[in-house]
């Protein structure tokens, strides 16, 4: 039995009514906020006008379901919505484009996935779930008959037979016999949302996910490795740390580990290989904890990072160019308004899986 960590779920208000009670903004946010928020709409400007009129982008894996769904939660996270909203016609060419690239199997796959497709799968399928609820009548519909397949994938991926180091987690395609933790962090993450949303997620299918990172976590050190326990704590341990805080580890041993790992390493993050995707991990994770976790990578992230934004708005990501870049650091920044469910930190009650 797992103490489940369940983040307030009358979070559909906040979706339709960004924060703006001075006492709602985190106090530490609200000493950034001036300088945070200009840059934060810059992003997203950069984002709308990146955008191609199909819903994809015109960088790398721009045509992949992945980054449309990362840009959509990225204007999310800042409060703009699907439908009455300045960024509507953004927003729904991001949701159009994920739902009309779904195969028959159930994948959200188009155009070149990097390595596999299941990763930017992971990602759609999460877009999708926080969407969710709050889309015209229409669109809702198409989610209803999209989502299910789409979790479909998921779970049979998951109970691909795989070796005691592997089993619980997930790869690069839906048939892989091996595991990472980077690519089982945006599942389960997908499968948290979709449970917290009414889905008929099995518990198992949490619990052995999170087993899996478990078992990747250095217990010693505290940080997470990418397929052993050797830590990668620049850029996956904060991803660790997040998951095991939404899936009923809050302030649990492990979860305390990881944090002071990221406290011990996160200064020297800037330069590293996926320094943007180790940042927002980070800045999620601390979150998620709070106190002198968050105050502490907060202020060091908002001095670092303001500074480095481009002139049009961007942030460059040199694995996967500024428009991955720049949705990822705005899901970063925007990450004390809390208006993507999946993110929420308010409330806990007690789930047996």
């Amino acid at each position: 039995m797992i103490a489940q960590t369940l983040r307030f779920i009358a979070c559909s208000l906040l979706l339709v009514f960004p924060l703006c009670a001075k006492e709602e903004i985190d106090p530490i946010f609200a000493e950034w906020q001036s300088r945070a928020d200009p840059a934060i709409e810059a992003g997203l400007e950069y984002l709308a006008r990146s955008q191609k009129p199909d819903g994809s982008f015109p960088e790398n894996w721009g045509d992949c379901t992945g980054i449309p769904a990362l840009v959509g939660m990225a204007f999310l996270s800042k409060g703009h919505m699907p439908t009455g909203d300045e960024y509507v016609s953004t927003i729904t060419r991001c949701i159009d484009f994920v739902l009309s690239n779904q195969k028959d199997s159930g994948l959200l796959e188009k155009g070149n996935a990097g390595s596999g497709p299941m990763y930017a799968h992971n990602i759609a399928t999460l877009f999708l779930s926080e969407l969710s609820g709050q889309v015209d009548p229409a669109r809702q519909e198409k989610i209803d008959k999209v989502l299910p397949g789409a979790l479909k994938v998921i779970l049979e991926a998951q109970a691909v037979p795989k070796n005691d180091n592997d089993k619980g987690g997930w790869r690069y395609h839906p048939g892989s016999t091996d595991s990472d933790t980077s690519c089982s962090g945006w599942a389960l993450m997908a499968l948290r949302s979709a449970k917290l949303n009414g889905a008929a997620v099995p518990d198992e299918s949490i619990k052995a996910a999170v087993d899996y990172l478990k078992r990747h976590q250095n217990q010693e050190q505290g940080g997470f490795g990418y397929n052993d326990q050797n830590p990668n704590g620049k850029n996956l341990t904060g991803m660790g740390l997040l998951c095991l805080e939404l899936s009923g580890l809050h302030n649990s041993p492990e979860s305390i580990k990881a944090a002071d790992y990221v406290m011990n390493s996160f200064r020297n993050l800037p330069g590293t290989s996926h320094e943007l995707y180790g940042n927002y991990y980070n800045a999620q994770g601390m979150f998620q904890l709070g106190g002198k976790y968050w105050s502490e990578y907060a202020n060091w992230m908002y001095a670092s990072y303001l500074a480095r934004q481009s002139s049009e708005g961007s942030w460059n990501s040199n694995e996967a160019g500024p428009v991955y870049g720049t949705a990822i650091m705005v899901l970063a920044f925007t990450v004390p308004y809390r208006q993507l469910p999946i993110y929420q930190r308010d409330e806990t009650v007690d789930e047996d899986f």
